[in-house]
C-alpha cells in the first residue's frame, strides 16, 4: 500500500472496528429464495440493518443526496462509498464507516478520529495519513489513505449479501420466538471446530455476510429438533432460507383416569427407545417440542413412578395421558 500501512495493522483496526460493532447477530430440508439486495423489490429492506433479535427494517426510500460539507483552510474532503464487488452497485445503506489515525498514540491504540453511517459520507479531516474502514453487518473492508491538499475519493468493495432465515413444520410457518438459529462458518460436514458467528438468530432478522458457505443449525423448541443446513451467500443478493422441520408439540398429562384432570407437582423425562434423556420438566401440562419418532414417557408423583411409550408424528400436535395406576 502506497502509504506504508502493513496488512497486520489493517487486520487491528478491522479488529477494533469489530469490538465497536454490536454482534449480530445464516440439509435436512432446506429451501431458498434469491433476490437482488440492490433491486427496487418492495419485498426487501432499501437499509440492511444486522439485527440481534429483531426484524430486518421495513422498505424506505431512496438514500437523498448528502449536501457537500464545507472544508475549512487547512483541511482535506475525504469521499467515501462502498460497493458490493468490482463492477456492482453501491451499497446505499446500512454501513458503517470509521476512520482511524494513521499511527498509535502513548498507549498503542490507533485513535477513532470519526465515524459516519450515511451511505455515501465525506470526512473533513487534517492532511495526514488514515484509516478508512467501512462495516457492512459481519462483512468489512479497510484501507489506508494519505491526504494533502486535494480532495481524496475512495470506493471500498465489500463483496457481501443477506440471510433471511424461517422454519417450517410442513406447510406451516414456525412462530417468532418457538425458533432460533445459530450461524457457522463454512459447511456443516467440515470437521474443524468452530465458534458461532451469531447465535439465537429470529425469524425475520436479515443477517449481512461476507460472500461464501455457511451452515445453520435450526433450533425448534427446547427438544431435539435441531436442523443443520448449508447455504451459499452470494454479493449483492439477499437469501431467504425456510427450514423445515420433522416434529410437533407434544403436552404431557398423568391423569387418574383417560381425559381426566392432570396431576400437579409432577415430575417429567421424556427419553428415547435407548434410554437417552430428551427432556426433563415439573407441572401439570408440560409443553416440549420433538422431532418425529418413537418416545418414552416417565411421571413420578406423589411417590410413585408411572411410565408409557408414545409416537411422535410431524405436525400432529396433542397430548400425551399417562395413567396414574
Amino acid at each position: 500500500m502506497s502509504s506504508g500501512c502493513s496488512l497486520s495493522r489493517l487486520r487491528r483496526y478491522a479488529a477494533a472496528a469489530a469490538a465497536a460493532t454490536p454482534a449480530l447477530l445464516l440439509v435436512v430440508s432446506a429451501h431458498a429464495q434469491t433476490r437482488n439486495l440492490f433491486s427496487p423489490q418492495p419485498t426487501v429492506p432499501g437499509q440492511l440493518t444486522p439485527g440481534t433479535g429483531s426484524p430486518g427494517p421495513a422498505p424506505s426510500a431512496p438514500a437523498q443526496a448528502q449536501v457537500a460539507p464545507v472544508v475549512p483552510a487547512g483541511h482535506v474532503a475525504l469521499v467515501v462509498a462502498a460497493r458490493y464487488g468490482r463492477d456492482a452497485p453501491l451499497i446505499t445503506g446500512g454501513v458503517i464507516w470509521r476512520v482511524y489515525a494513521g499511527r498509535p498514540d502513548t498507549t498503542g491504540v490507533f485513535p477513532l478520529i470519526k465515524e459516519e453511517k450515511a451511505p455515501t459520507p465525506t470526512f473533513v479531516l487534517p492532511p495526514g495519513s488514515y484509516v478508512v474502514h467501512a462495516s457492512f453487518g459481519l462483512a468489512s473492508a479497510a484501507k489506508a489513505v494519505q491526504l494533502t491538499s486535494e480532495t481524496v475519493r475512495e470506493v471500498l468493495d465489500i463483496p457481501a449479501g443477506g440471510m433471511r432465515l424461517e422454519g417450517r413444520v410442513g406447510d406451516a410457518r414456525i412462530p417468532a420466538g418457538q425458533i432460533a438459529f445459530d450461524l457457522y462458518g463454512g459447511s456443516q460436514f467440515d470437521t474443524t471446530d468452530r465458534r458461532p458467528l451469531a447465535q439465537n438468530v429470529l425469524t425475520g432478522d436479515v443477517v449481512l455476510l461476507p460472500e461464501g458457505t455457511y451452515y445453520i443449525v435450526s433450533n425448534y423448541g427446547d427438544g431435539n429438533s435441531a436442523v443443520r443446513s448449508d447455504v451459499h451467500v452470494q454479493a449483492g443478493k439477499l437469501i431467504d432460507i425456510a427450514v423445515t422441520h420433522r416434529a410437533a408439540v407434544i403436552t404431557l398429562k398423568l391423569v387418574n383416569e383417560t381425559r381426566g384432570e392432570a396431576l400437579a407437582n409432577t415430575q417429567w423425562t421424556v427419553l428415547t427407545p435407548g434410554g437417552d434423556v430428551i427432556k426433563e420438566s415439573i407441572g401439570a401440562f408440560p409443553r416440549v417440542v420433538l422431532a418425529e419418532g418413537d418416545y418414552h414417557a416417565v411421571a413420578r408423583n406423589d411417590g410413585k413412578t408411572f411410565q408409557r411409550d408414545f409416537k411422535v408424528i410431524t405436525g400432529v400436535d396433542g397430548e400425551v395421558e399417562v395413567l396414574a395406576r
